[in-house]
């Protein structure tokens, strides 16, 4: 069952690309459990915070259109390497800046990088399918939830030390640095796999409808979920939960933790039971998960629903990534273009929203709509074929 784990383990590229996933989720972890000291340092309400939020899917979606460009430029492999590193020094600035405007701005270029090296990592992911004909995607996103739940445990260690939150992206930004310069090697070592002209003009945005209409709501549902349990998962435990320091990043770390589990398996799972069994059972644990959260607000509890909310969501991405590709009459690439686009979008914009019913009702409420969209995701599944 597990044949692919050591595929992918013993697999030197394949390893050096996952070691690149679990370092964009690892700053993405320690930024997610650091987001309560910048509301802190900056006195914002959730309105606010989730308005500042907004910078990042502004940069992203400002550069997703450019991302091909770069890759047929300077080539997918350096892109990767060049972009992690940009993207460790730049989520220093956010943290570090003593100014909101700037501290905005900073998210905007953070978001631009996340963009580019997202599209170039997995890129090579797909090379190195296609070269050795082996399954890592579903893995190395796993690697992304594991490095997500390492740098929510590591922030909130370090937070519960009184270390400096600048000083510690700025070490964590070092770190990273030194590891990309390492595996440079044998990152380009890995096939070199561009994007032809004919194939970027398949792979655009189309309109959706039908079936890939349907997976991507679903496809939304989950990705609102994911982006609200990223960012503001430690805001619950420090605001509404009122945890010691020490666990304000455990919630999204154990989230993470099964988040990465579920997608460890998920390449033995989909085929075993089918997309929409996997799908539907995830959407009824996410939203009996986000229910603990909301109705028992303490320490334990709060950890344990949002691991459950991590167990759900964590096959969502490989099952509707792979069922967009293969919609019938479709031009090659133009359904995982359209997902890819809506999905961004969902993960990074539905924290802003979040922010604005959080003020205008509670937290707690804006996670309970959190819940109900998890139900209709399982509702969904129903009505469209899932691979």
């Amino acid at each position: 069952m597990l044949t692919h784990l050591r595929t992918f383990f013993t697999h030197r590229q394949g390893l050096a690309i996952g070691m690149v996933f679990i370092s964009v989720g690892f700053l993405f972890g320690n930024w997610a459990t650091l987001i309560p000291y910048i509301k802190q340092k900056f006195d914002l309400n959730d309105a606010q915070l989730g308005l500042l939020l907004l910078s990042f899917p502004i940069g992203a979606t400002a550069m997703n259109p450019f991302s091909t460009f770069f890759i047929n430029r300077f080539g997918m492999l350096n892109t990767t390497i060049i972009g992690l590193i940009l993207l460790a020094t730049t989520f220093v600035c956010p943290v570090g800046a003593s100014w909101l405007p700037l501290t905005s701005f900073s998210l905007i270029i953070v978001g631009m990088c996340l963009s580019v090296t997202n599209v170039a990592m997995n890129t090579c992911v797909t090379s190195l399918e296609h070269q050795y004909g082996i399954n890592i995607m579903s893995t190395c996103h796993g690697m992304f939830s594991a490095g997500l739940m390492f740098g929510s445990i590591a922030a909130s260690i370090l937070l519960g030390m009184k270390i400096e939150p600048v000083l510690q992206m700025a070490v964590i930004a070092g770190v990273i640095t030194a590891l990309v310069l390492l595996l440079r090697p044998t990152i380009l070592g890995i096939h070199e796999e561009k994007i032809t002209e004919e194939e970027s003009g398949q792979a655009k945005f189309i309109l959706p409808k039908g079936a890939l209409l349907l997976m991507i709501l679903i496809s939304l549902c989950t990705n609102v979920t994911e982006g609200t349990m990223a960012d503001w998962t430690a805001v619950y435990m420090r605001d509404i939960v009122q945890t010691d320091d020490y666990f304000i990043g455990w919630g999204l770390a154990g989230y993470s933790m099964f988040m990465s589990l579920g997608r460890f398996v998920g390449d033995a799972l989909i085929p075993r039971f089918g997309g929409n069994a996997v799908l539907r059972t995830g959407g009824i644990i996410a939203a009996l998960g986000i229910t603990l959260a909301v109705i028992f607000p303490y320490t334990i509890t709060a950890i344990l629903g949002f691991t459950l909310v991590g167990a759900g969501v964590s096959c969502g991405a490989p099952i509707l990534y792979g069922s967009a590709a293969r919609v019938p009459g479709m031009a090659k690439g133009a359904g995982l273009a359209t997902m890819n686009t809506f999905s961004m979008g969902g993960f990074l914009a539905g924290p802003v929203l979040i922010g604005f019913i959080s003020k205008s009702v509670s937290l707690p409420f804006a996670f309970s709509i959190v819940a109900i969209l998890a139900l209709v995701w399982a509702f969904l599944v129903n009505r469209v074929k899932l691979y």
